[in-house]
Formats: structure tokens, sequence, C-alpha cells
């Protein structure tokens, strides 16, 4: 099977803002009027539109394989941070504290992640792929804006419900919050979008359609109906 520079570069970018926003989402920030949301906010939308980019392009069998890659590493990358918190410091280092507070992440967060990343990740690609058949490959700005007001939605559902619901940092509102924040930043990013995938379209050659194709997450083949 032959994969593409192009393609490599893609996935690579898909999963290094993956990563990056699941370790500055610690730090919150405050827009003013009660509104918190975390640092991730300014990153992690890149990776929907990169994984819009990647089912517009490529196909949802190539966004499977690149969000199940992304899960992964997200998973690497956790289960060492962990093993280094657990190694013993030197006894001149003084940042242990600091350590556990921006990498310790406790099982409840995890879960919270994992669950709205996988749910969130795979109905994006769901709809986008849906929709292309639908539109019939016209109207991209509708794929690309619909199928993040689903699948941030669900993300953010799933990340707030299961990360803080019966304490006393939940609040609903915060779902609106993070699901607005989200997809404005994906309607702003509208232009670069169409931009990127007419660039890969014309160097690739390619312009997939998931006619057949399933959308089950949990194959990595290339099934058909």
């Amino acid at each position: 099977m032959h994969v593409s520079q192009r393609l490599i570069v893609v996935a690579a970018l898909f999963v290094t803002c993956l990563i990056t926003a699941n370790i500055i989402a610690v730090k919150l920030i405050s827009l003013g009027a009660d509104i918190v949301l975390p640092a991730a906010i300014l990153v992690f939308p890149l990776s929907y539109l990169i994984g819009d980019v990647l089912t517009e392009v490529y196909g949802f069998a190539w966004a499977r394989r690149v969000i199940w890659l992304g899960f992964l590493c997200n998973l690497i990358f956790v289960g060492f941070a962990w093993l280094g918190g657990l190694l013993p410091g030197a006894s001149f280092w003084q940042g242990q504290v600091a350590y556990e507070a921006i990498l310790g992440y406790t099982p409840r967060l995890l879960l919270a992640s994992f669950s709205g990343y996988l749910i969130g990740s795979f109905a994006n690609a769901a709809v986008m792929s849906k929709m292309k058949l639908l539109t019939r490959g016209r109207h991209l700005w509708s794929r690309t804006i619909g199928s993040t007001v689903i699948g941030e939605g669900l993300d953010s559902m799933v990340f707030i419900t299961v990360a803080f619901i019966g304490t006393p940092a939940f609040a609903p509102v915060f779902i609106l919050y993070h699901w607005a924040a989200k997809t404005l930043i994906e309607v702003a990013a509208t232009p670069l979008t169409y931009a990127v995938v007419n660039y890969l379209k014309g160097a690739e050659k390619i312009d997939a359609y998931d006619s057949g194709i399933s959308l089950n997450p949990f194959t990595l083949k290339e099934a058909r109906r």
C-alpha cells in the first residue's frame, strides 16, 4: 500500500495537535463574563480541521487509521509521563509538585479525555464522509462546519460530563462554552481548510468518496458494507 509523504505529514500534524492539546489543557484561561476554558482550546480544534482534511482528501479509512494512531501515541505519552513521575528525583530538583500538577493525570480525567476524543473524532469523520456523498462533493464548508458541530459537541459533552459530573466544578454551561468556542474556530479556519484541501487534492491527484466503505471505527480494514 503506497503512503504518500504528504499523508505522513498530515498524520504527524494531527498527532502533534492532539498531544499538545492534552498537555496544555491543564491551564484554564478566562475570557471574561465567567467564561473559563482550557488553553487547549487554541490547538485542539486544529486536530478536527486536520481530521476533516484527512476524510475529505484520503477518505474515512485513512482517517480511521490516523485517529487510532493518535489514540495510541497519546496513550504512550501518558504512560511514560506517569512512569517519569514515579522515578526518584535528584536531591537538588524541586519540580516534582509542578511535574505532577501538569503531567499527573487522574484515571477519571484520562477516561474523560480518551472517551471524548474517540467519540468526537469518529463522529466528525463519519459525518464528513456521509455528507460528502449526500452533497456529491460540493459545499465543502457545509461538511467541515456540520461535522464539527456534531463532533465537537459530542467531544465537549462527553469530556466535561465524565470528568466533572458530581463535583463542584461541573456546570452544564461549560459544555456550551467549549462547543461554541471550538465551532467558531472551525468556522474562522474555513478558508485555510479550503486551501489545504485544494492543494492536497491537486498534488495527490485524489478525491476520495466513501461509497460502500464501512464506517465502523473498530476495524482497520476497508470493509465494504
